[in-house]
């Protein structure tokens, strides 16, 4: 299969010396949604530019559909809608109508049943005719993709799309992604969710220091980062762990008024019924227990040390 996307060793270093990206080379097929995970300066948001042509890069090329984003531009970009991180600028312009710009400057005919249909599915219908000013920062995130979908392209790109967004939002945007995947649609997006990745993606990389460091299909990934821990609040000071208690691996925490069990959630047993057994055979009485999974920050602080 001759993927939608090619990436050959793209370089990016901006004129004060600072390298945001570092031979990075990745294919990305058709119909497929890839999810871009790093911690923030990781190069995600450089990545993503380049590729759409925004960026120039100081080495590599990057082909889409078959042309080349840097000699073949106008072709390239056709093919992509892309959703930035940054919220508009523009004040005084009405939603409908700088939705119908957007779709003229690719040098397409008005398609006002289009227009109709993207704003519905964006709950805008009801806002088409106001300023982009009077917009709530969640109104002006869905104009933003909009934007990106008027012109029907066949790739679109994601960037931190539900960063800061209300509940609603991201339920109508991942409800968005799964129609668009359902009709072909390529979908690389950019999150700090780890949810999000594993609710959409079919594959991941993870980008840091402006190195793609890992690209796995998202099973073989999750399995990686499907590490939690559950907290044990102790009624109790503990000095030190009890005999007993030392094949489950605890931690004790400060004061000793604490333990900490690491375990896969992914795996078919997860041991903490036996260890909560084992607590009560041991006496040891406790005011409360919750879980906690890693954020992506740490987990990627963990694959960096490991590559």
């Amino acid at each position: 299969m001759t993927p939608i996307i090619s990436i050959r060793d793209l370089e990016k270093t901006y004129s004060g010396g600072f390298q945001a990206l570092k031979s990075v080379s990745l294919d990305i097929n058709a119909g497929e949604v890839f999810a871009l995970l790093g911690p923030n300066g990781a190069g995600k948001t450089t990545l993503i530019s380049t590729i759409c042509g925004l960026v120039q890069p100081s080495s590599g090329q990057v082909f889409i559909g078959g042309h080349d984003n840097q000699t073949s531009y106008r072709q390239a970009r056709r093919l992509v809608g892309l959703v930035p991180q940054e919220m508009p600028t523009v004040q005084f312009e009405g939603v409908r109508d700088l939705v119908r710009l957007s779709r003229g400057l690719f040098g397409l005919a008005p398609d006002e049943k289009l227009l109709e249909e993207i704003l519905k599915d964006l709950s805008l219908w009801d806002k088409r005719d106001a300023a982009m000013k009077e917009l709530s920062g969640g109104m002006k995130r869905r104009v933003l993709v909009a934007k990106a979908l008027i012109h029907q392209p066949k790739i679109l790109f994601l960037d931190e799309p539900t960063a800061g967004v209300d509940v609603e939002l991201r339920r109508d945007m991942w409800r968005i992604v799964s129609r668009l995947r359902d009709k072909g649609v390529t979908i690389i997006l950019t999150t700090h969710y780890i949810e999000e990745a594993e609710e959409m993606a079919d594959r991941v990389g993870v980008i840091n220091n402006g190195e793609l460091i890992l690209v796995e299909e998202k099973a073989a990934l999750m399995s990686k980062l499907g590490r939690k821990e559950l907290m044990i609040e102790l009624s109790d000071t503990l000095p030190e762990i009890p005999e007993s208690l030392k094949g489950y691996g605890l931690e004790l925490g400060a004061e000793g008024r604490s333990l900490r069990y690491t375990y896969d959630a992914q795996g078919e047993r997860t041991g903490i019924t036996g260890l909560l057994n084992a607590l009560a055979e041991a006496g040891l009485r406790f005011d409360d227990i919750h879980t906690k999974q890693s954020s992506l920050e740490e987990i990627f602080v963990d694959l960096v040390r490991a590559n």
